[in-house]
């Protein structure tokens, strides 16, 4: 007889997509109303009562939204990505490629997102001179009034008044993120692409577009979208999804970072939308740096 048990073929990417899409809607709508039950333990009907503190500025429910927006990020895309394994009966480190990532490649990693900052910094006031023809200012005019509204509430999340919202804050905005973001863009999503079109580039950047977009900051969008293709790159070359993860920390880190700096020296949170300060050479070097990173990153990766 025959005892070894062979690994059983995965299901069709379009399957694997159409699983993820699924469990998306399933786990947004059950873990936020599991997040929502937590905050009317804390708080009572008076958030029933009045729903605005869901998009609003109140310090009073900062914390209810922390909760929400966790919940959220957990259910959208850390539940379909871990669900997705399960399904295909494989662990969740072998499906995705969570190998122990190399001290070398991970400093890289530091260095490139470092060198990045001045290029990022110049592709956001490049989008955010986005002006759209006469027919359609009405839309231009709701993705404004959008963009606004999330940058207070964003404004207001990064208000900082001591060491434990700080680390709240690094938890939620960047910890959080970059792990169910990554498992479910670049280990989930990325995966499912590369095998319907066998070609890692289109995967990429489609991932990325998808990952861009579906945050709803049409005034981010394309440094957004620059930073899932490099994110996607990093795990395609690196071979490890530790490595997409670490860069993806580190990006929101650094917001959240900046903004504690800002208020201990009493600099306005306003000024966070301002770009910072180079010269246009400045912008050059950082693009040149970023590029030879990103080469060398991959030779050393292969």
């Amino acid at each position: 007889m025959n005892f070894i048990q062979k690994t059983r073929e995965e299901n069709s990417p379009f399957v694997q997509l159409f699983i993820l899409v699924l469990c998306a809607v399933f786990g947004l709508i059950v873990i936020s109303a599991i997040g929502i039950g937590v905050i009317y333990l804390i708080y009572g009907r008076e958030i029933l009562a009045n729903m605005n503190w869901m998009s609003g500025t109140d310090r009073h429910y900062l914390p209810a939204q922390r909760i929400l927006i966790s919940a959220q990020q957990i259910g959208l895309f850390l539940f379909p990505a871990l669900f997705l394994a399960r399904i295909e009966g494989r662990k969740i480190n072998g499906f995705y490629g969570l190998k122990r990532p190399e001290p070398g490649l991970i400093l890289m990693v530091f260095l490139m997102m470092a060198a990045a900052l001045p290029l990022l910094e110049w592709v956001v006031a490049l989008n955010q001179k986005m002006v759209f023809p006469d027919a359609l200012k009405g839309i231009e005019r709701w993705m404004k009034a959008a963009e606004e509204q999330a940058m207070e509430t964003t404004k207001a999340l990064l208000k900082m008044e001591s060491a434990g919202s700080f680390l709240i804050n690094i938890a939620m905005i960047a910890l959080l993120p970059a792990v169910a973001e990554e498992l479910m863009f670049r280990g989930a999503l990325q995966r499912a692409l590369g095998r319907i079109y066998h070609n890692p580039h289109l995967a990429i950047w489609f991932s990325a577009f998808i990952f861009s977009a579906i945050h709803m900051q049409f005034y981010g969008f394309l440094p957004r979208m620059l930073l899932g293709a490099g994110f996607g790159y990093l795990y395609f070359w690196g071979g490890s999804l530790w490595y997409a993860m670490f860069a993806h920390f580190i990006n929101n880190a650094y917001a959240v970072c900046a903004a504690w700096y800002m208020q201990k020296n009493n600099i306005p949170l306003s000024d966070t939308d301002k770009t910072m300060n180079i010269a246009w050479y400045g912008y050059i070097i950082s693009a040149i740096l970023t590029f030879l990173l990103f080469r060398y990153f991959k030779k050393q990766a292969r």
